[in-house]
């Protein structure tokens, strides 16, 4: 018998999100999507007139936050309540539409920067001085004119907008393809039941202690991809080429600079996250080794690099049960971050349960007016409590950051956001580890935290270099075909393993599964902030004052560049510091576990 999973409609209600708080009466969306187009349709008639004075400046300032602040709460309610079930076309269809609205406010607004940027910047700063409301919008301003040479024409500028839709394509194709089309069939679990495979089951099975349920699923799986790769191939093909186009449109480059720059991240960063992590690999090599002793076999099979190397007792942790873990394990933030989360989880932030035609995977999301909401596919396993623990660094971030500063800077780059989800998984491993009596589960846990390093640290790295790879490859005039993206995956995916795992022809299709992709130069964020996070954890633990310096951090949004921002936290990226004590960390935690296995 085949187990299916459940209808939304099954589930009760308290382990659902509460969107509807955004919109009870559905007709209130409808009416702020064409207020924003309507007050973008006006905005245009200030084109010509944003730098006659202080005021007319301030002006527009308010009105393109307030435009925007209307259409960002009516796309994400569209967004997520697509992510509920990406089978359901209404709001498949309210979420096209949303994407369609915002290109339109996109065009509309599309003069506001090249116009500011021709005034002489001695005008714009006396503007500053001189009308006191402006105060808040310096670091806007400033920011602004760092990317002066990357600005087009007004003209230009409104075109990219029109396009912004279209660019967006090869994503959203991607989405529904990975989300609602592609079935990976069912596998026999451990006790010979049929079961589905699905996105949110299969590190499940990956980690399972039957090896022949490991390589059932992980058959299946890049099967299905291999059966898609020329299509999935030539989606990522294509917007390979949308980022290296749109680069050369604006005067960067590369396509990779052009990525930076919206955080102003010297290249050096992303370089010597590379560098370090790839001086460290002989560290991961060693682990492989450890990991194929371990399990005592002679082949190490990719299908074997995520089975804990020691047996977690058999229990499951009920959502409640991980809600009560992760009050326990996040107790070094202080009252004021444990209380709010409590809070926003009694009020609906969590959507918990995986069922029929849901989002894969887990997010935090929202938008400024709204909850900071938490999307789950939660299976009642440790790692789903590390994933809630996770997401609720995200949405506690996006809570404090909305609490203390305006919409224009009430978001967050990816490059801060990673630490504040990252430091609350360092402080629950080192909860769980100071805690624990029993030798096995320590090992366990030990074992765990070893994977986190190499999960984030060096798969995401490895990414990053796929990333550049392909991007490299488009600018310098090659088509990326399935069969080129494929070897170069391989080729990496070698180089990070080592001679202890075996090669075989499916892993090569793994590129093609991951969604990150579509968002170029974006997983080295992940690694980074790894890297700041684990430092940042060691600081706080006892230390009163470095703990109030992290929750000012998280109150800052976007008020500065990332860079600066982390360094109100106690951490400078621009030093190799942060990365190379991680590997340190990384190679001290692969020594006390050989000695203990």
């Amino acid at each position: 018998m085949v187990k299916k999973l459940k209808n939304r409609k099954d589930i009760d209600k308290k382990y659902k999100w509460d969107i509807g708080s955004m919109y009870p009466d559905e007709k209130q969306w409808e009416k702020d999507i064409e207020k924003a187009l309507k007050d973008a349709e006006s905005f245009s008639g200030l084109a010509g007139q944003l730098t006659t004075s202080g005021s007319t400046l301030l002006d527009a300032f308010k009105k393109r936050d307030s435009i925007w602040q209307t259409m960002e709460k009516a796309y994400v309610y569209a967004r997520m309540k697509r992510d509920e079930d990406n089978e359901e076309q209404k709001y498949q269809a309210m979420c096209g539409r949303a994407g369609a609205y915002m290109a339109k406010i996109s065009a509309l607004c599309s003069f506001f920067v090249p116009e500011l940027l021709k005034a002489p910047k001695d005008k714009l700063m006396t503007f500053m001085e001189e009308e006191p409301g402006l105060s808040v919008y310096r670091f806007a301003v400033t920011d602004i004119l760092r990317q002066k040479k990357h600005i087009l024409s007004k003209s230009e500028e409104n075109i990219m907008a029109q396009m912004g839709e279209m660019m967006s394509a090869t994503n959203e194709i991607f989405t529904m393809l990975n989300n609602a089309d592609l079935k990976f069939g069912n596998i026999k679990d451990e006790k010979g039941r049929q079961v589905q495979l699905t996105h949110g089951n299969y590190i499940n099975f990956m980690e399972s202690r039957d090896r022949r349920v490991r390589r059932a699923a992980y058959k299946k799986m890049y099967t299905c991809y291999r059966q898609m790769i020329n299509t999935i191939g030539t989606a990522y093909n294509y917007n390979t080429k949308t980022d290296v186009v749109n680069s050369r449109i604006r005067r960067y480059s590369s396509a990779r600079a052009a990525a930076l720059s919206g955080d102003n991240i010297p290249a050096a960063v992303y370089d010597n996250l590379v560098g370090s992590v790839n001086d460290s690999l002989p560290v991961l090599h060693k682990y492989m080794a450890l990991r194929k002793k371990a399990l005592k076999t002679n082949q190490l099979k990719m299908y074997d690099v995520y089975v804990p190397l020691t047996k977690l007792p058999e229990k499951k942790i009920p959502f409640q049960k991980g809600i009560d873990i992760m009050t326990e394990g996040l107790s070094p933030l202080g009252g004021e971050y444990i209380s709010a989360m409590k809070k926003g989880i009694s009020r609906g932030w969590i959507d918990v349960y995986e069922n029929q035609g849901k989002t894969s995977g887990a997010y935090s999301f929202g938008s400024y007016d709204s909850k900071p909401f938490i999307l789950l596919n939660y299976t009642d396993t440790l790692k789903d409590v590390f994933t809630l623990v996770h997401e609720m660094g995200h949405s506690m971030h996006s809570f404090f950051t909305r609490k203390n500063q305006p919409y224009i800077y009430g978001g967050h780059s990816i490059f801060t956001a990673e630490v504040a989800s990252t430091v609350n998984e360092n402080l629950l491993m080192k909860y769980l580890l100071s805690k624990e009596k029993d030798a096995e589960m320590k090992k366990y846990l030990l074992n765990m935290h070893i994977e986190g390093f190499r999960t984030t640290l060096f798969r995401q790295t490895m990414f990053a270099e796929f990333e550049q790879l392909s991007h490299e490859a488009v600018e310098a005039g090659k088509t990326l075909t399935a069969d080129w993206l494929c070897d170069e995956y391989d080729k990496l995916n070698s180089k990070y393993f080592g001679p202890s795992v075996c090669r075989d022809d499916l892993i090569k299709y793994e590129w093609a599964r991951i969604p990150h992709f579509y968002n170029a130069f974006y997983v080295y964020k992940y690694a980074t902030g790894y890297s700041a996070a684990s430092a940042i954890s060691d600081m706080i633990i006892g230390d009163t004052k470095k703990r109030d310096d992290y929750i000012e951090f998280l109150k800052t949004g976007e008020k500065d560049q990332p860079i600066e921002l982390l360094k109100i936290a106690g951490v400078d990226m621009k030093s190799t510091a942060p990365v190379e004590s991680a590997m340190s960390v990384f190679k001290k935690l692969v020594e006390e576990f050989e000695t203990l296995v």
